[in-house]
Protein backbone atom coordinates (compact mmCIF):
# COMPACT_ATOMS: atom_id res chain seq x y z
CA UNK A 1 0.00 0.00 0.00
CA UNK A 2 1.49 3.28 -0.80
CA UNK A 3 1.58 6.36 1.53
CA UNK A 4 -1.69 8.54 0.57
CA UNK A 5 -0.21 11.94 1.85
CA UNK A 6 3.44 11.76 1.85
CA UNK A 7 5.20 14.86 2.15
CA UNK A 8 4.56 17.41 -0.24
CA UNK A 9 7.42 19.33 -1.83
CA UNK A 10 8.46 22.56 -0.44
CA UNK A 11 7.49 24.45 -3.34
CA UNK A 12 3.81 23.45 -2.84
CA UNK A 13 3.42 24.19 0.81
CA UNK A 14 1.75 27.12 2.00
CA UNK A 15 2.44 30.03 3.82
CA UNK A 16 0.04 28.70 6.81
CA UNK A 17 2.05 24.91 6.16
CA UNK A 18 5.90 26.17 6.34
CA UNK A 19 4.73 28.30 9.39
CA UNK A 20 3.67 25.05 11.23
CA UNK A 21 6.23 22.87 9.95
CA UNK A 22 9.10 25.70 11.57
CA UNK A 23 7.02 25.76 14.36
CA UNK A 24 7.06 21.83 14.76
CA UNK A 25 11.03 22.22 13.84
CA UNK A 26 11.80 24.36 16.45
CA UNK A 27 10.36 22.13 18.72
CA UNK A 28 11.80 19.23 20.95
CA UNK A 29 10.85 16.95 17.92
CA UNK A 30 13.09 18.81 15.76
CA UNK A 31 11.14 18.05 12.24
CA UNK A 32 7.83 16.71 10.63
CA UNK A 33 7.76 13.22 10.76
CA UNK A 34 4.96 10.74 10.91
CA UNK A 35 1.62 11.81 11.90
CA UNK A 36 2.47 15.50 11.28
CA UNK A 37 3.08 14.73 7.74
CA UNK A 38 -0.52 14.09 6.79
CA UNK A 39 -1.81 16.57 9.06
CA UNK A 40 0.66 19.28 7.47
CA UNK A 41 -2.59 19.63 5.05
CA UNK A 42 -4.45 20.97 8.10
CA UNK A 43 -1.74 23.27 9.73
CA UNK A 44 -3.83 24.18 12.25
CA UNK A 45 -5.19 21.49 13.53
CA UNK A 46 -1.47 20.08 13.34
CA UNK A 47 -0.29 22.93 15.26
CA UNK A 48 -2.95 22.26 17.99
CA UNK A 49 -2.73 18.13 18.37
CA UNK A 50 1.04 18.63 18.53
CA UNK A 51 0.79 20.83 21.41
CA UNK A 52 -1.11 18.12 22.81
CA UNK A 53 1.30 15.70 22.06
CA UNK A 54 4.33 17.77 23.25
CA UNK A 55 2.92 18.39 26.16
CA UNK A 56 2.40 14.41 26.86
CA UNK A 57 5.69 13.14 25.00
CA UNK A 58 7.77 15.93 26.41
CA UNK A 59 6.24 17.24 29.57
CA UNK A 60 3.69 15.03 31.66
CA UNK A 61 3.98 13.81 34.96
CA UNK A 62 3.29 10.33 33.83
CA UNK A 63 6.11 7.90 34.46
CA UNK A 64 7.89 7.47 30.50
CA UNK A 65 7.89 3.98 30.58
CA UNK A 66 3.54 3.95 31.34
CA UNK A 67 3.77 6.47 28.61
CA UNK A 68 5.01 4.49 26.21
CA UNK A 69 3.11 1.52 27.20
CA UNK A 70 -0.46 3.65 26.76
CA UNK A 71 1.33 4.62 23.05
CA UNK A 72 2.04 0.78 22.71
CA UNK A 73 -1.30 -0.37 23.59
CA UNK A 74 -2.79 2.56 21.07
CA UNK A 75 -0.50 1.36 17.73
CA UNK A 76 -1.60 -2.43 18.67
CA UNK A 77 -5.05 -1.86 19.11
CA UNK A 78 -5.50 0.62 15.73
CA UNK A 79 -3.05 -2.16 14.06
CA UNK A 80 -0.72 1.61 13.28
CA UNK A 81 2.91 0.62 12.25
CA UNK A 82 4.42 3.82 12.17
CA UNK A 83 3.27 4.82 15.93
CA UNK A 84 4.55 1.01 16.94
CA UNK A 85 7.96 1.39 15.14
CA UNK A 86 8.60 4.71 16.06
CA UNK A 87 7.87 4.26 20.08
CA UNK A 88 9.61 0.84 20.19
CA UNK A 89 12.53 1.84 20.75
CA UNK A 90 11.66 4.31 23.33
CA UNK A 91 9.86 1.91 25.26
CA UNK A 92 12.58 -0.21 25.68
CA UNK A 93 15.05 2.94 26.77
CA UNK A 94 12.18 4.28 28.99
CA UNK A 95 12.56 1.23 31.03
CA UNK A 96 9.56 -0.74 29.98
CA UNK A 97 10.71 -4.66 30.17
CA UNK A 98 11.31 -6.62 26.25
CA UNK A 99 8.84 -9.15 27.90
CA UNK A 100 5.81 -6.30 28.82
CA UNK A 101 6.67 -4.63 24.70
CA UNK A 102 6.37 -8.12 23.20
CA UNK A 103 2.97 -9.34 25.12
CA UNK A 104 1.57 -5.55 23.94
CA UNK A 105 2.58 -6.27 20.64
CA UNK A 106 0.95 -9.73 21.02
CA UNK A 107 -2.14 -8.28 22.21
CA UNK A 108 -1.80 -10.16 25.27
CA UNK A 109 -1.61 -8.53 29.51
CA UNK A 110 1.51 -7.97 30.26
CA UNK A 111 2.45 -9.78 33.42
CA UNK A 112 6.27 -8.56 33.81
CA UNK A 113 7.29 -5.70 35.53
CA UNK A 114 5.98 -2.80 37.95
CA UNK A 115 2.83 -3.42 38.96
CA UNK A 116 1.97 0.04 38.12
CA UNK A 117 2.07 -1.64 33.94
CA UNK A 118 -0.08 -4.14 34.75
CA UNK A 119 -2.92 -1.12 36.17
CA UNK A 120 -2.16 1.16 33.27
CA UNK A 121 -2.58 -1.62 30.68
CA UNK A 122 -6.01 -2.66 32.11
CA UNK A 123 -7.03 1.03 32.12
CA UNK A 124 -6.66 1.46 28.59
CA UNK A 125 -7.76 -2.03 27.89
CA UNK A 126 -10.97 -1.49 29.92
CA UNK A 127 -12.29 2.22 28.43
CA UNK A 128 -10.82 0.80 24.69
CA UNK A 129 -12.86 -2.44 24.68
CA UNK A 130 -16.12 -1.61 26.79
CA UNK A 131 -15.69 2.03 26.57
CA UNK A 132 -16.10 2.51 30.44
CA UNK A 133 -14.12 2.09 33.46
CA UNK A 134 -15.15 -0.29 35.78
CA UNK A 135 -15.09 0.77 39.78
CA UNK A 136 -12.80 -1.61 40.16
CA UNK A 137 -10.01 -0.91 37.47
CA UNK A 138 -10.85 2.86 38.47
CA UNK A 139 -10.42 2.39 41.76
CA UNK A 140 -6.99 0.52 41.76
CA UNK A 141 -5.59 3.59 39.07
CA UNK A 142 -6.63 5.73 41.44
CA UNK A 143 -4.71 4.52 44.71
CA UNK A 144 -1.55 3.26 42.68
CA UNK A 145 -1.57 5.87 39.86
CA UNK A 146 -3.65 9.31 41.29
CA UNK A 147 -6.15 11.32 39.29
CA UNK A 148 -3.92 13.21 37.19
CA UNK A 149 -1.85 10.24 35.75
CA UNK A 150 -5.25 9.09 35.01
CA UNK A 151 -6.27 11.55 33.46
CA UNK A 152 -2.79 11.74 31.42
CA UNK A 153 -2.97 8.43 30.78
CA UNK A 154 -6.72 8.53 29.21
CA UNK A 155 -5.61 11.84 27.13
CA UNK A 156 -2.40 9.83 26.02
CA UNK A 157 -4.59 7.37 24.48
CA UNK A 158 -6.95 9.73 23.10
CA UNK A 159 -4.30 11.51 21.40
CA UNK A 160 -2.89 8.25 20.09
CA UNK A 161 -5.81 6.91 18.43
CA UNK A 162 -6.09 10.09 16.69
CA UNK A 163 -2.63 10.01 15.70
CA UNK A 164 -3.33 6.23 14.95
CA UNK A 165 -6.68 7.38 12.98
CA UNK A 166 -4.92 9.97 10.65
CA UNK A 167 -2.10 7.75 9.71
CA UNK A 168 -4.10 4.28 8.91
CA UNK A 169 -6.11 6.53 6.65
CA UNK A 170 -2.97 8.36 4.80
CA UNK A 171 -1.19 4.95 4.99
CA UNK A 172 1.63 6.50 6.57
CA UNK A 173 4.38 4.11 6.38
CA UNK A 174 6.42 3.04 9.67
CA UNK A 175 10.08 3.88 9.80
CA UNK A 176 12.97 2.11 7.88
CA UNK A 177 13.89 -0.56 9.48
CA UNK A 178 11.62 0.02 12.57
CA UNK A 179 10.05 -3.15 14.21
CA UNK A 180 6.75 -4.44 13.44
CA UNK A 181 4.16 -5.25 14.75
CA UNK A 182 3.46 -9.30 14.33
CA UNK A 183 -0.13 -10.77 12.54
CA UNK A 184 -2.81 -10.48 14.82
CA UNK A 185 -3.49 -13.94 16.07
CA UNK A 186 -7.21 -15.28 14.83
CA UNK A 187 -9.13 -17.46 17.07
Amino acid sequence: MSDRLPMPPDAELTEAQREAAARIAAGPRGAIIGPFVPLLRSPELMTRLQLVGEHLRFGSVLDRDLFELVVLYVARAWDQEFEFGYHHPLALRAGLPADVVEAVAQGRRPTGGRPEIGVVHDLVDELHSTRQISDSVYEEALRMLGAERIVEVVGAAGYYATLAMIMNAARTPPPDGAPRLPARERG
